[in-house]
């Protein structure tokens, strides 16, 4: 079996009704795709952020008894497009399809001695610090940059027998990671419920589960009955700064800090809101755009 594969290129603007027009037309799914190399912000969960040029695609099934026309149904896709819409094809092989994202993830090295690999494969090093992962649960594999900024700060922070936060703790890569690194504790909440089903488990997947607390905020501010030594908070840079005040009442005096999710032209705004309760110490930048904030609550 083949595959046809419509691509449109389109203004945001015009995402939805292109989807609605493949759709209308028979197409068994629709993708949506950057098609200009655009940054984004990580994602609220819920939220889905779209670039300002996107490729639409469609795809189309078909076999030897009842093939498609390709052009024509091309042909009449830019009728109901704007003049001089980007618009092509090309065919898909078939493949083993709920498999085939898996080809994508490698394992991914933070540091020495400290490894992310998905569950379905070997460390390349079974002697070092490996953290398996489920990468389809929820977001954070370690391949986004703001996430690698994070491991990477946690791969050089003392963590041993140390209460740590994972505040907006995704797939809970990071409050695993923190307990293979040698953390007491690790208290993790998210407003996604399907990210606190993930980070358990990850964490059972890791044999960390027993030393691990997840659950939505009005429960985790709940259990919380004690500050922390470490935060960490890969988010974005709006929630950062309205959650600065809630962050210096969560940290201990002295205890350390990590922002992530940030990007250039936000970086000012963020370490000062943040100087008012700790003293930033690190701004780290990975591929041209995201940064990472650390430092430690003011000792007094």
């Amino acid at each position: 079996m083949k595959w046809l594969q419509i691509h449109i290129t389109v203004d945001q603007a015009q995402v939805e009704a292109t989807e609605t027009l493949l759709l209308s037309l028979g197409a068994v799914s629709v993708t949506l795709d950057d098609a200009e190399d655009q940054a984004l912000l990580e994602p609220l969960p819920g939220e889905t952020p779209l670039w300002n040029k996107v490729i639409v695609t469609g795809i189309y099934q078909q076999t030897d008894e009842a093939p498609i026309d390709a052009d024509a149904l091309v042909a009449f896709a830019k009728l109901q497009l704007p003049e001089n819409t980007s618009i092509h094809y090309d065919e898909l092989e078939d493949q083993a399809w709920e498999r085939a994202w898996m080809d994508y993830y490698e394992p991914i090295e933070i540091a020495d001695n400290f490894w992310i690999v998905p569950e379905w494969l070997e460390p390349p090093n079974k002697n070092a610090v490996n953290l398996k992962l489920d990468p389809g649960l929820a977001f954070g594999t370690g391949n986004h940059a703001s996430t690698f900024l994070c491991l990477q700060w946690l791969g050089k922070t003392d963590l041993k027998d140390k209460v740590v936060i994972d505040y907006g703790c995704g797939s809970g890569i990071l409050g695993v990671a923190a307990l293979l690194l040698g953390a007491k504790k690790v208290y993790a909440t998210d407003i996604d419920p399907q990210a606190v089903l993930a980070t358990k488990q990850n964490a059972e997947l890791n044999g960390v589960l027993d030393k691990l607390y997840v659950d939505l905020p009005e429960a985790f501010n709940k259990a919380l009955t004690q500050q922390s030594d470490i935060l960490i908070a890969n988010i974005l840079a709006a929630p950062l700064i309205s959650l600065a005040p809630e962050f210096s009442k969560l940290i201990k005096h002295g205890g350390e800090f990590a922002l992530a999710g940030i990007i250039e032209e936000q970086v000012e705004e963020v370490s000062n809101t943040y100087k008012t309760f700790f003293d930033v110490t690190e701004i780290e930048k990975r591929d041209e755009c995201w940064y990472r904030i650390s430092g430690n609550r003011h000792t007094s």
